[in-house]
Formats: structure tokens, sequence, C-alpha cells
């Protein structure tokens, strides 16, 4: 099964009882950006701090 829906279903049944739809694709999006940033980290798409810091600082420009 695929990654992102083993996740996805455990994350349903940890969910309590009677929350409500944002609440479920609340943690369905959470969970698929965290898969995603950890396939990026594997595939070397990082940033060092000072990379990052660089690039908030060109936001403010």
């Amino acid at each position: 099964m695929d990654l992102l829906k083993e996740a996805t279903i455990e994350t349903i049944k940890r969910l309590p009882d009677g929350c409500s739809v944002e609440d479920i694709m609340y943690e369905i999006n959470f969970v698929a950006q965290v898969l995603e940033g950890l396939r990026d980290a594997e595939a070397g798409k990082l940033l060092s701090t000072e990379q990052l810091l660089e690039r908030i600082e060109q936001w403010g420009k």
C-alpha cells in the first residue's frame, strides 16, 4: 500500500469521534506535507540555514 495512503488511514483512525471534515482534511494535508518534505530531503533538496535566511532577507526587498 502507498505510504501516503497508509499514513492517511492511520491518521484518521487516531482522530476523535465527532471530528469535523475540516479536522480530517487538516491532518491529511499535514501528513502529506511531512512525507513530501522527507522525500525532498532524501533527494537532497535541502537548504542550509544560511541559504534560508538569505531567501527570507530577499523577501523584504
